[in-house]
Formats: C-alpha cells, sequence, structure tokens
C-alpha cells in the first residue's frame, strides 16, 4: 500500500511552507533511493501525499517539482507520476549522493565517487599552489593544525580532514571545481570513515595530508598535485581491496 510505504519514512513536519516542503522532499527522496516506491510500486497521488504529510496542493506539488528535477521522478499525462529509474538520477546533486549512502551500504558507489575525485582533486592542488591567495592558503594550514590537533584528541579529526579538502578545492579558484565542495563533504562523512576503518586507523594521518598543504603554500604546482594523487589513491586502493575489485590504473 502507497501508505504504508510512506508512513515509514514519514518525520514531524513543520507548518512553514518552505521547511515542509523540503522535509517532504528528504522523505520522499530517500523513500525513492532506498526502493520504498520503484517503476513497479507506484509512487503516491498527489492527493494521497497531500493527506499524508497535512500539506497543500501547492506545496506538495513544488516537492514533486524538486524531485523531478534531480532526476527521480518523471510526470506523464494520464499515467501519474513516476519513479525513474537509477540511471536518470542527477547523481551529482548532494541530496540524492546522500540519500544513495544512507542506503544499503554500497562500496562500489564509493569506489565510483573516489575515483572521481581522483580526476577533481590533484588539479585543484595543483591550481591551489599556482593561484591561491593568502587567506585560501591559510585555510588549508588551519585545516591541517585542526588534523594535528586531533591527533592529540583536541577536536573533530573527521570534520578537520573535510575542512582540508574543501579549503584546497576552494583554493583552486575554479568555479567549477568550487561547485563540488557539497559533493565532496557530503560523501567524505562516508568514505573518510570507510577507509580508515579498512587501513585500521582511528583517523586520517595528518602528515600525510600536511605534504599536499606544504607544497600548496611553497608553490610546488606539480608536486603539489602528484602529492594528492597519491593520498587519494591510498583511499582508493583501500576500497577496491576492502571490496575484493581489481585495482586500476
Amino acid at each position: 500500500m502507497v501508505t504504508a510505504a510512506i508512513e515509514g519514512f514519514s518525520s514531524n513536519f513543520g507548518d512553514d511552507g518552505r521547511n515542509l516542503t523540503a522535509s517532504i522532499v528528504n522523505d520522499l527522496g530517500r523513500a525513492i533511493v532506498t526502493e520504498a516506491f520503484t517503476q513497479q510500486r507506484a509512487f503516491p497521488t498527489e492527493a494521497e501525499l497531500c493527506l499524508r504529510y497535512h500539506a497543500s496542493r501547492p506545496v506538495v506539488r513544488e516537492a514533486v517539482k524538486m524531485l523531478t528535477a534531480k532526476g527521480l521522478l518523471l510526470a506523464r499525462k494520464r499515467a501519474g507520476t513516476v519513479v525513474q529509474p537509477e540511471a536518470s538520477w542527477n547523481l551529482l546533486d548532494p541530496d540524492v549522493l546522500n540519500w544513495m549512502l544512507q542506503r544499503s551500504f554500497s562500496i562500489d558507489l564509493l569506489i565510483d565517487f573516489t575515483e572521481i575525485r581522483m580526476a577533481i582533486e590533484p588539479r585543484a592542488a595543483t591550481l591551489a599552489a599556482h593561484t591561491s591567495t593568502g587567506p585560501q592558503r591559510r585555510a588549508i594550514v588551519d585545516a591541517i593544525g585542526r588534523m594535528v590537533a586531533a591527533d592529540r584528541g583536541e577536536g573533530d579529526a573527521l570534520e578537520a580532514d573535510i575542512g582540508f579538502h574543501i579549503a584546497v578545492l576552494e583554493a583552486s579558484n575554479n568555479r567549477f571545481m568550487r561547485q563540488f565542495t557539497d559533493l565532496v563533504e557530503t560523501t567524505l562523512r562516508f568514505s573518510i570513515t570507510r577507509t580508515n576503518e579498512y587501513k585500521g586507523v582511528p583517523r586520517a594521518s595528518a602528515r600525510d595530508h600536511k605534504r599536499v598543504a606544504d607544497a600548496i603554500v611553497e608553490g610546488q604546482a606539480s608536486l603539489a598535485g602528484e602529492r594528492m594523487r597519491d593520498l587519494i589513491k591510498g583511499a582508493l586502493d583501500l576500497l577496491l581491496t576492502a571490496g575484493n575489485r581489481p585495482h586500476r590504473p
């Protein structure tokens, strides 16, 4: 039943229209990605959604419109709104990726994303060494300082690690790479924990990250890119080994 499918995903919804819309999007997005609704399991009608979420038609329509923009839904004449296959989803949307990471763990998803990081972050480090400003370099150094402090039990190691990678992307001064920051932050919250677990350590190596930061601060562009590539390749190799997948060049 449609109502039963929604039941497991509904939570507390506020009265504010925008908050309610966002809550419905998150609720239904997770339901679609975790296959509570599929092409075979009918997506609820507008009337059913209004009733379930105690929402007006405009609010529900806006939520469905947002999910459609993310590639999860498609409105068809006389067929109603239908769920799209994963191949149609916008995997570069942080919401979609977050929902996917919340379903049954898939190491292949993390492997694929780490491959994307291999294509982007070494170049970002190279550009950061070449074009970053003083404040941007300080942000990178500050992130390393937080990682070192976390080694002493002071502060959050995960947040510091994520902060380093975000700071490097920002320091690339490439507008497209900067757009990648939300996606990186979303995925690193899952992948860092996994790779550290596979490596048998409580947190990532501040020393290895500092080697990248040093090259950026010193303006050694090629070296910064090489060191960032080595850093991410190490994480990729751990994931491939853990997933019993062949290693890649």
